[in-house]
């Protein structure tokens, strides 16, 4: 196995596709999936949990880098 490749990819905020913090367009890009599914999510988690995914949010936009 190649070390290279075994190298975990850091999670990154997202500093060019970003409407608040870049936090949704960071895990978008981190597993590859499309920005948008990831932002409805995020409004759907937030109304089904009663504004927990809310402080959720914004501790990772808190806690996580930027790029």
């Amino acid at each position: 196995m190649n070390s290279e490749n075994s190298a975990p990819r850091p999670f990154t905020r997202s500093s060019s596709q970003r409407m608040l913090g870049g936090v949704c367009a960071g895990l978008a890009d981190y597993f590859g999936v499309d920005l948008n599914l990831v932002r409805a999510g995020a409004v759907l988690a937030a109304f089904v949990t009663g504004g927990t995914a809310v402080l959720l949010y914004l501790a990772l936009w808190m806690l996580i880098p930027e790029h």
